[in-house]
């Protein structure tokens, strides 16, 4: 039987951790969708957007993306719940509606993106 420790300043490190890495992805991605908004100076022809978004790493890369927004967006309201949503049972139903949510989310940005 392991003994499970329920306190110590190491827990919130993995929130912490994926916090700052799906920052720092959503960081990159906005900078490189930036540049190419410049670079083509504002691409007003559908078929340019098409083209750009049509390859499979600008697609790869959005998902990956979008994912890590979903992952951040989790631990920031899991954590809001937590905090200040005291009675257990509308914390639990806040948790698995918010789960919900961004799995809804994410099925339809894999559908929009591949689709």
């Amino acid at each position: 039987m392991v003994n499970r420790k329920l306190v110590g300043a190491h827990y919130g490190l993995r929130d912490w951790a994926m916090q700052r890495i799906t920052a720092v992805v959503m960081l990159v991605y906005s900078l490189f969708f930036l540049f190419f908004l410049f670079s083509l100076a504002g691409a007003q022809d559908y078929s340019q957007w098409q083209a750009f978004f049509g390859k499979t790493w600008v697609k790869l890369f959005t998902q990956v993306s979008f994912i890590a927004l979903f992952l951040h967006a989790w631990v920031g309201i899991r954590d809001l719940w937590m905090d200040y949503v005291k009675p257990f049972g509308i914390r639990l139903a806040l948790h698995c509606l918010t789960i919900i949510w961004l799995i809804a989310c994410t099925v339809y940005s894999v559908h929009v993106i591949w689709g």
